[in-house]
């Protein structure tokens, strides 16, 4: 059982949210904005076609159909890992055949169920669909006397049961989502801010966790606004924007927002800008996402107003390359060491989505540049140089994401391409005869193999490139929106 004694269990980082809607109103943004990018931009077509080449030497790019067949495939091996030796339980440890509980050590939610139900759908595993419901429907349980991650939930969770619902139309799975959003509000109307604390129990509805990073303050608009819609009820919507209006207002004379504020006192607590980076990654792309899912055109103005002073004082562009650094929030000045996490790589189909294809494509080559060095994406690189900080691997769904938003919006082969060569990279060196793992070392030339498939897995990474090449009708690819979990939350037919 979880010691309430105990301090509360940190989470794993934000991970950026993958919304799925094509460019609506464009970001008024251009490449002169940053200095070097559009003089690299032919240069950098060139290097791209000559990369290209070896991504279909010795081995020619499958049809579509034979791509869409294998990607299928390899989820299903992931599923079965999970169903053989985790059924029920969070997530899989498929070397040791074990498991993990993600939220909290004793309490399992069977987050990996919860994650799968709309991946399940799209690639019509129905027989396997049914199964995952049936378990849902009849062993969820939202009132655990359990201190549990509010972003984590949200995401997870309630963003799952919805698109669940979406995908099979069952009016349980939509009920147990409202629920486990009534249990988590109180973490909203508790505080004095509006800006959500960290942690709430399920069953007493006491929060704690006052020191909040940027992401879990508004990585939650998509999921509450969506089910208010759902269900009649306006009490998500409104918590979810008063808690983005709480943060906004609290901006620099620059436009940028810090990392870490506290919900009691509104004061930042790190004033460094870190995006595109986590802990603060998905804040910005629930603006957009937000804005397209909900026809609201105050997140999108939103959108628009917080992403220009990230392209004006944050880019920094090495070799033709675009990355981007952090700065004092109040000054522009730069903080911190040229690094760069993978959860980042979700920022270039964001830019696209947000109608800046010039800088999308370009931190999507940076990215590739970084791929075409290592077996799969380090966790955290030096973008100077290319040398590993992190060197694990946590099975990161960013990069195929971005490839998916960016194919999605240009049509261009580059992007397919790019898709393949990941998910090639990922069955080579991250599938393990239990299903997929993460990896606990990297090197230039090798993998050292974990022990956990992440939840995250069963929503995100091979749905990307399953919408790709499967090209399914059960999915609207105009306008279709995906949240920061992977998750269908609309377009699902």
């Amino acid at each position: 059982m979880l010691d309430h004694s105990a301090s509360p269990r940190l989470p794993r980082p934000s991970r950026r949210l993958v919304l799925g809607s094509a460019a609506g109103s464009a970001l008024l943004t251009t490449a002169a904005a940053v200095p070097g990018v559009q003089q690299a931009a032919a240069a950098d077509r060139t290097a791209r076609r000559r990369r290209a080449a070896p991504l279909l030497e010795g081995a020619a790019l499958p049809s579509d159909a034979q791509a869409a067949a294998a990607i299928r495939a390899e989820y299903l091996h992931g599923w079965y890992g999970y169903t053989a030796k985790a059924w029920g339980y969070d997530e899989l440890r498929p070397l040791s055949g074990g498991h993990n509980d993600f939220f909290a050590d004793g309490h399992s939610f069977g987050l990996s169920i919860v994650e799968a139900l709309d991946t399940l759908y799209l690639m019509g595993c129905d027989d396997e669909l049914a199964q995952a419901r049936s378990w849902v429907e009849s062993n969820l349980d939202p009132t655990q006397d359990v201190d549990i991650h509010v972003f984590e939930a949200i995401i997870r969770l309630v963003g799952g049961l919805i698109a669940g619902h979406l995908t099979t139309g069952s009016a349980a799975l939509l009920s147990l989502a409202q629920e486990f959003a009534d249990r988590l509000l109180p973490a909203f109307t508790s505080s004095p801010t509006g800006i959500p604390y960290t942690h709430v129990n399920l069953r007493t509805g006491q929060a704690q966790g006052s020191q909040v990073a940027l992401a879990e303050a508004g990585t939650n608009v998509m999921e509450f606004g969506l089910l208010s819609q759902l269900v009649g009820d306006s009490r998500y919507y409104d918590a979810a924007m008063r808690a983005y209006r709480a943060v906004l207002s609290r901006a620099s004379s620059l436009s940028l927002l810090g990392t870490t504020i506290d919900a009691e006192t509104g004061r930042w607590v790190d004033h460094t800008s870190t995006a595109p980076n986590p802990p603060v990654d998905s804040f910005y792309e629930y603006l957009w996402g937000g804005g397209q899912l909900l026809g609201d055109s105050q997140l999108t103005s939103w959108y628009q107003d917080f992403t220009r002073p990230i392209l004006t004082h944050q880019s920094d562009v090495r070799g033709g390359r675009l990355w981007f650094h952090g700065v004092d929030a109040s000054t522009g000045r730069r903080t911190g060491p040229t690094h760069q996490s993978e959860l980042a790589a979700f920022y270039a189909g964001l830019l696209a989505k947000g109608g800046d294809l010039t800088h999308a494509a370009s931190y999507f080559r940076s990215w590739s540049a970084a791929m075409d060095r290592y077996p799969v994406l380090p966790e955290t690189i030096d973008y100077t140089d290319f040398s590993i900080v992190d060197q694990g691997s946590q099975l990161r769904p960013e990069y195929a994401n971005s490839a998916f938003d960016l194919w999605r919006i240009t049509g261009a082969a580059s992007y397919k391409e790019a898709a393949w060569r990941w998910f090639e990279n990922v069955r080579t060196h991250l599938r393990v005869a239990g299903g997929y793992t993460v990896a606990d070392h990297v090197t230039s030339s090798s993998v050292r193999h974990g022990d956990l498939t992440p939840g995250y897995w069963f929503a995100e990474n091979f749905k990307y490139v399953w919408l790709v090449f499967s090209h399914t009708p059960r999915f609207d690819y105009r306008s279709g929106i995906l949240s920061t979990e992977g998750k269908v939350l609309a377009g699902a037919k």
